[in-house]
């Protein structure tokens, strides 16, 4: 990885924001603190109550059972390889409608940026002061600033076109009983609501599932391949399996520009807690906290960059202030420690099924 330092001159033509101003906000927020209050609570008991199981990996699913314990989430484990789902611990929160993606709809915009040209990983963005940031740092220390600076150059059209294509508002799972739709909105909220800068770093506006996010990072880890989640729901359904390709996404040379940040997040930013329980092998993911209505959301969504046991993994978190980014990665560490206590990325520990032909589907319904 890159060694990489804030430029402390202009390096782009993005607009700066007014020192003064910052100065101005932060005055304030020191005369004028405040206390956000939560009304969900962090945890939970009999998460797993009704969870359809026999064909899951029995392995993957314990190891996500003991990580998560008692807080209110969920965990959905991915092979990246066919879009199976090895585990979904809590499935009524993971099939559920989702909720505000916080920072992990960063991906996203840095896929659409990068895409369109607007940055590359190298790329000087204006982040307050005279202070400036590129793509690698601003996704390891999930910089809101550099976020919404990038998604007025991008402008509300291209974000939403890319967040169409890399899955958001559509069914990440095919077939898959009680999965419920997230929300992309077709227009670009109101300046009130902070516009398309809110959109683009705090997900403001939006809803994403976990299959949604699952189902993103699995083709970021892939290479671009979007498959279609699938959840065998018995040992014939896993004998029988068939991976089923949603589409092919043409981000291949971008991946190299943006894991660099998401490495980053682990090795030094918002995702530092997944070391607090596992060093042995590269994660690279990407964390997410915010709140709304009472209720604050953390996520973390990553994978593993090794040579044996490729998994995706998303943990999702919802409650009060217990509930956050950081502690979402830590649950996420957990688990790939037991993972790795089990063999699961060592040779010769065979997973339950290779990935044969991949067909796409044609089925006009789940696209």
């Amino acid at each position: 990885m890159k060694t990489l330092a804030r430029s402390r001159v202009p390096r782009s033509n993005y607009a700066a924001t007014p020192h003064s101003a910052g100065s101005q906000y932060a005055s304030a927020a020191r005369r004028h603190r405040y206390y956000e209050r939560f009304h969900t609570s962090s945890f939970a008991f009999d998460l797993t109550e009704g969870d359809v199981t026999a064909g899951e990996d029995s392995v993957v699913r314990q190891a996500a059972i003991d990580a998560l314990g008692n807080m209110n989430g969920t965990v959905v484990a991915i092979e990246p390889t066919s879009g199976r789902i090895l585990a979904m611990v809590n499935q009524k929160l993971a099939l559920s409608s989702g909720a505000q993606p916080c920072s992990t709809i960063k991906l996203s915009v840095a896929l659409a940026a990068l895409s369109e040209g607007v940055i590359d990983e190298q790329t000087e963005v204006p982040v307050g002061g005279r202070s400036h940031m590129n793509l690698t740092e601003a996704l390891a220390v999930s910089n809101n600033a550099y976020f919404e600076a990038v998604g007025r150059k991008l402008g509300f059209e291209k974000v939403h076109y890319y967040a169409q294509q890399f899955g958001l508002g559509e069914l990440a799972g095919y077939d898959i009983a009680g999965e419920h739709l997230g929300a992309y909105p077709d227009e670009e909220i109101s300046a009130k609501l902070g516009g398309v800068s809110k959109m683009c770093s705090f997900g403001e506006g939006i809803s994403m599932t976990p299959l949604q996010l699952g189902a993103l990072v699995t083709a970021i880890s892939n290479g671009g391949t979007l498959y279609y989640l699938q959840h065998p729901a018995n040992p014939e359904e896993v004998a029988d399996f068939q991976p089923r390709v949603k589409r092919h996404l043409d981000i291949q040379p971008l991946i190299p520009e943006l894991s660099d940040g998401m490495a980053g997040a682990v090795a030094y930013g918002t995702a530092r807690s997944v070391r607090l329980n596992f060093n042995e092998e590269s994660i690279l993911g990407k964390t997410g906290t915010c709140s709304h209505a009472g209720t604050r959301f953390g996520w973390f969504a990553s994978y593993t960059n090794t040579d044996i046991g490729h998994i995706v993994t998303v943990v999702f978190l919802q409650g009060g202030r217990p509930t956050f980014g950081p502690k979402a990665a830590e649950i996420a560490g957990r688990m790939y420690r037991n993972l790795y206590d089990h063999n699961f990325f060592m040779a010769g520990a065979t997973r339950a099924i290779s990935t044969p032909n991949l067909e796409k589907s044609t089925n006009p319904t789940l696209q």
